[in-house]
């Protein structure tokens, strides 16, 4: 299958961000490990802030635009101008439940998809976690209203972990070891597969680590 990536422009802007956020130590969602079967996990995520925009298009105009988006609020177009760490992993996620394991992937922000109406343009929602020293109450406030604040409860998700350079075929194969491991515990989904990216682009194979996660029922 073809892989899916951003345009140029989009790269030139995410290397960016990533090189500003290697000069400080990356942080990573909290979660307390319930159970280990190496390469999978189930984890208990701790309640998270997401910062998204919504935009139209096709996965590559989409990408360009929310990356836009998001990079502005992150480096300072807010209420108090302040710049926001940036955070791993980015997630990816589809809501098309028809085709849930079909994953759109970019870093380093999420990318959802919307299931649009016959006739309408591709719809997209594009996220990234913000740190989590920030409430809904301290987070700076966008100045763009395209970009939207929105609390995550707490999670339990299953996960598998692996390394290298991926594609779509790769992800679909470790969705369906993830989701066979979920059947074999018993752990029922209710979300759909969701791709997490925590290197940059240029990072060595063996260097790189991928995750696909799926949310599941207490």
């Amino acid at each position: 299958m073809n892989h899916l990536g951003p345009s140029l422009k989009a790269l030139f802007l995410l290397s960016s961000i990533l090189i500003a956020g290697s000069t400080m130590a990356t942080e990573e969602p909290k979660y307390t490990l319930l159970e280990k079967s190496e390469p999978f996990e189930l984890r208990a995520y701790a309640p998270q802030l997401i910062a998204e925009v919504k935009v139209e298009g096709d996965l590559d105009q989409a990408s360009g635009q929310g990356f836009r988006l998001i990079a502005a609020f992150i480096f300072g177009q807010n209420q108090v101008s302040e710049k926001i760490a940036m955070t791993t992993p980015v997630g990816i996620e589809s809501n098309n439940q028809q085709k849930s394991a079909k994953i759109a992937m970019t870093v380093p922000v999420g990318i959802e998809s919307a299931k649009p109406e016959k006739g309408a343009a591709n719809q997209w929602t594009i996220s990234f976690v913000m740190p989590s020293e920030y409430t809904l109450e301290t987070l700076p406030k966008p100045l763009n209203p395209q970009v939207k604040i929105r609390q995550l409860p707490a999670e339990t998700k299953a996960a598998i972990t692996f390394s290298g350079f991926y594609s779509e075929d790769t992800v679909l194969e470790k969705t369906k070891a993830l989701e066979d491991w979920m059947k074999s515990k018993n752990i029922q989904a209710i979300g759909s597969p969701q791709f997490a990216r925590y290197n940059p682009p240029w990072a060595l194979p063996f260097m790189r680590r991928n995750e696909v996660i799926i949310r599941v029922r207490n």
